[in-house]
C-alpha cells in the first residue's frame, strides 16, 4: 500500500486528477440522516465520483446497486431512526441482517471506508472499528454518551499519529473541526484492547487542549473519551471512524475565526477538514491503479 500511495503521489497532476475522477463514492442517506449534502460536496471538491443511495434502496436491491461498485463507502453524520436505543444501533443491524456479507466483500476486496460521527458509531456497533485480527463483525468497543450529559457542539483540537496505518490522515498533524454529539465517548471493551489499539497505531486522532497534549478534560475533550481517542482506524488502515465533523469544514469561511485569520494573513485557500477526504480518495486511486 505505501509503495502504491507514493507511485500515485508523484504522479504528474493532471494523471492524479483522472485517477481520482474514477473514485466512486456510495455515501448512504436516509433513516435520519442529514448530512448527505455536505458529505457528497466535500468528495466531489477533492475531484472523486459521489453518490447518494437510500440505505432502503440498497437493501432491497433496487437500481442494482451493490457495494462492489465502489471504492469508497461513507457512513455519514447525523441522526439516524432507533437512535433512542443507542447511536447508530439500529441502522447498523438493519446492514448487519440484510447486507454484512457484501460488506465483508466490499472490504476484503481493498475497499475504503468512512464515518464521521453518527457514521463512526454505526462502524463500531458493526465491528468494523477497531476490526482487530481481520474480524469485522464483532464489536469490541462501543460510543457512550458524554460525561457531560447532552449534546455538544462546538470546535476541537485533533492531533494525529503520524505512525498509524490510517490513510485518510497521511501528513495530517493537528486540525480544528466542529464536533457535535451527545454519544461520543470511546469505551474499548478492556484497557488491553485499548493498549493494543494505541500500540497498533489504530488511534489516528485525538483531542487535545491548546499545548497539543492528549486531554480527557472538558471542553477540549467534549465527551470524556479516555486517553483522548477521537477516531480510529482498522489495521490496513483503510477504514476510519471520528466523532469530529471534517465534512463541516470544506471552506475557510466556515472556520469561526476567518475573519481575523484573514486580516492576520492567514485564511488557509480550502477547508482544513478536505485533506481528510483528498487523503481517502488518493487512496483509493492508488489502491485501484489510479
Amino acid at each position: 500500500m505505501v509503495d502504491a500511495l507514493k507511485t500515485f503521489a508523484e504522479l504528474p497532476a493532471e494523471e492524479k486528477a483522472a485517477g481520482r475522477r474514477r473514485v466512486r463514492v456510495l455515501i448512504l442517506t436516509g433513516l435520519g440522516l442529514n448530512c448527505e449534502v455536505e458529505t457528497a460536496e466535500a468528495f466531489r471538491l477533492v475531484g472523486a465520483r459521489p453518490e447518494q443511495v437510500h440505505l432502503l434502496d440498497l437493501l432491497d436491491g433496487k437500481d442494482a446497486a451493490r457495494l462492489s461498485d465502489y471504492h469508497v463507502l461513507a457512513f455519514i453524520g447525523g441522526f439516524a431512526f432507533g437512535d433512542h436505543l443507542g447511536a447508530g444501533f439500529v441502522f447498523a443491524n438493519k446492514i448487519r441482517y440484510r447486507l454484512y456479507d457484501q460488506l465483508l466483500e466490499f472490504i476484503e476486496g481493498g475497499g475504503l471506508a468512512l464515518g464521521i460521527c453518527n457514521g463512526f458509531q454505526t462502524m463500531v456497533r458493526l465491528g468494523m472499528l477497531p476490526g482487530l485480527d481481520g474480524d469485522y463483525r464483532t464489536p469490541r468497543a462501543t460510543l457512550a454518551p458524554n460525561d457531560r450529559l447532552g449534546y455538544r457542539d462546538a470546535w476541537v483540537r485533533l492531533a494525529f499519529d503520524d505512525a498509524s496505518p490510517c490513510v485518510w490522515t497521511r501528513g495530517l498533524t493537528q486540525l480544528e473541526l466542529p464536533a457535535r454529539h451527545g454519544e461520543g465517548k470511546f469505551l474499548a471493551e478492556s484497557d488491553e484492547l485499548l493498549e493494543t489499539l494505541e500500540r497498533c497505531g489504530q488511534v489516528a486522532a485525538r483531542y487535545v487542549d491548546e499545548t497539543g497534549a492528549p486531554t480527557e478534560t472538558w471542553p477540549d475533550n467534549p465527551n470524556g473519551s479516555p486517553r483522548g481517542v477521537a477516531g480510529v482506524c482498522d489495521p490496513s488502515g483503510r477504514l476510519f471512524g471520528l466523532m469530529p465533523h471534517p465534512d463541516a469544514y470544506l471552506y475557510p469561511f466556515h472556520h469561526p475565526r476567518w475573519e481575523r485569520m484573514q486580516a492576520n494573513g492567514d485564511l488557509p485557500a480550502e477547508g482544513a477538514g478536505l485533506t481528510i477526504f483528498r487523503n481517502g480518495v488518493d487512496a483509493a486511486a492508488a489502491l485501484s491503479g489510479g
